[in-house]
């Protein structure tokens, strides 16, 4: 699975707000072995986030949780957007998620908080220990939750512990060797695509140093790719730590 964000709230981009929802769920992901494959953080523009939606749809392997824009302001663009990209069918009322709203507020719930509940066809909804304004999905693969953290952070959690729990044990092994990572080039093309390599250059002090990190399900296949570099590292007498 192909674990993606996306961000949605031009107060974050200029500034107003500090997003709070990228750390949150990377680490809430990273409890049972996944990481995300991607993460935009997005304007309230409808040609932009159209093109997002587009794109995380048409990654067969996508799952994607959305924050932000499911409100019943103007600025508030998800919903209709999600039904156009999703389902390529109008919005419609989710009659359960009308009844809440009325419940909540009654004649103020018109003319229009009552329209937080039309919703993408065949939507879930997602539930809000807040104030039980819902999030909703779609094919247990596209959540959409408030711009709130406080409510959409225990949705996503809920989410990701019901549907995504099966945890995926992952090996990576690291090393810091003093030498520039153009030292290394022909022995990091040797690396199957299947294992997740990571070449980070530094420079301290003048002098060159480089992170060398391999990660993959196959603990051995990991070990054994790795051993090329240390191989060579004793090799040539370049100093290296594991770290």
């Amino acid at each position: 699975m192909n674990f993606y964000g996306c961000i949605i709230g031009s107060e974050i981009l200029n500034g107003r707000r500090e997003d709070k929802h990228f750390e949150f769920l990377k680490n809430e992901l990273q409890k049972y072995g996944h990481e995300l494959f991607a993460s935009f953080i997005i304007k309230d523009d409808e040609n932009l986030i159209k093109k997002i939606y587009k794109l995380i749809k048409d990654d067969e392997d996508g799952v994607m949780f959305s924050f932000g824009g499911i409100g019943a302001t103007p600025d508030d663009l998800t919903r209709a957007i999600a039904a156009e990209i999703f389902t390529s069918k109008p919005l419609e009322r989710h009659k359960i998620f009308e009844q809440d709203i009325i419940d909540r507020f009654g004649s103020d719930a018109y003319p229009h908080r009552i329209h937080m509940s039309d919703l993408p066809q065949n939507s879930k909804l997602l539930f809000n220990p807040i104030n039980n304004m819902s999030g909703f999905s779609l094919e247990d693969r596209y959540f959409f939750t408030p711009g709130f953290p406080q409510m959409s952070h225990p949705m996503i959690s809920a989410v990701i512990e019901k549907l995504f729990s099966n945890s995926v044990q992952k090996y990576r092994l690291t090393l810091l060797a003093q030498t520039s990572e153009n030292t290394l080039i022909n022995i990091m093309e040797q690396v199957p695509p299947d294992i997740e390599l990571s070449s980070l250059p530094m420079l301290n002090d003048g002098k060159a140093s480089v992170e060398i990190s391999l990660q993959s399900t196959d603990k051995l296949n990991v070990e054994k790719y790795f051993k090329l570099f240390t191989d060579y590292l004793d090799a040539s007498n370049i100093t290296y730590n594991l770290i």
